[in-house]
């Protein structure tokens, strides 16, 4: 029999504690998940190692008193693990899968598994982003299921927050929530919370009856994640400028020229996140002002250019 390593076999646990309609025991589980020692001191001791490794990754593994000779049962409950349903479009889904893989398991290798999770391979995807690991992520998934406040400290503030909702746009991941200490709703990128966020008791966090979570993250997402807002208008030449038009609206037209180009003016509030748009255009589009705006780009492209040498 082929060898089955420790990362196989916990990802054969968790699909098998999470599609019990009962606690399973310790004997069940040595013989329908691949991998564990044969009968006797050995699988148990594995069993605990794999169930603390789960635990300690948010995997709610519970025990339960069944009846019969080995008197414990285990299993993971679906409320308990899944998330409720976050709207994810299938790019966000499988940026959220590989996540999953990667911040939970914490080993590169976990993509050999992801077709556990619903994708074939990493192959026949597109790349999404380059997703680093965030500590505080997990702990916002189980406030946002919880619906528990949060408190954690951002751009050197502490900030108290309802969370609503968790999305991943553009190669990063958002949190929107109602912010108590400015009585509004605000979108904070998780990667710029400095250490893991402090929860409250589940049930905590009241968001208001008119709160609407998709509205705070918009469509553009330069405008998502800071809240210093600035007009940025860049040039689209005549073969994007209608697609762009379509796109953003003739309300975002400022200037219309004589080859087909068009200038298009953004309330911009997220800098990266316009550059990522622009860049994405390639030589379609160009920033005119303001001058630090354009001075990003050109230097992300001289970063870009000396790291491909």
């Amino acid at each position: 029999m082929a060898r089955v390593d420790r990362l196989e076999r916990l990802t054969d646990l968790v699909l098998v504690l999470l599609n019990t309609a009962r606690p399973l025991t310790l004997r069940e589980l040595g013989d329908v998940v691949p991998g564990f020692p044969p009968e006797g001191e050995a699988r148990r001791q594995a069993f605990e190692r794999d169930k603390r490794t789960l635990r300690d990754q948010g995997i709610p593994v519970v025990t339960e008193t069944i009846e019969g000779p080995e008197q414990m049962g285990y299993r993971i409950r679906p409320e308990d693990f899944y998330l409720p349903d976050l709207h994810l479009d299938p790019d966000e889904q499988a940026a959220l899968n590989i996540a999953v893989a990667e911040v939970h398991l914490g080993d590169p290798s976990g993509r050999d598994a992801l077709w556990r999770l619903g994708i074939p391979s990493l192959q026949s995807l597109a790349p999404v982003a380059n997703l680093p690991s965030l500590p505080a992520l997990p702990v916002l998934f189980e406030a946002v299921r919880s619906h528990a406040n949060v408190t954690f400290e951002y751009r050197g503030e502490s900030r108290h927050v309802d969370p609503a909702l968790l999305r991943f746009r553009q190669g990063w991941w958002y949190l929107a929530g109602f912010d108590r200490d400015r009585d509004a709703g605000r979108v904070f990128r998780v990667d710029r919370i400095d250490g893991n966020p402090t929860t409250g008791a589940p049930g905590s966090a009241q968001l208001p009856a008119d709160f609407d979570a998709e509205a705070a993250l918009p469509d553009e997402p330069w405008k998502i994640g800071e809240e210093t807002i600035r007009p940025v208008r860049v040039l689209v030449d005549a073969l994007e400028g209608p697609r762009v038009v379509q796109q953003l609206g003739d309300q975002s037209v400022s200037e219309r020229r004589d080859d087909g180009s068009v200038v298009v003016e953004l309330q911009v509030s997220n800098e990266s996140a316009l550059i990522s748009w622009v860049l994405a255009l390639g030589a379609h589009a160009e920033v005119l002002e303001p001058s630090e705006v354009r001075a990003g780009i050109v230097d992300w492209l001289a970063a870009f250019e000396g790291g491909s040498r």
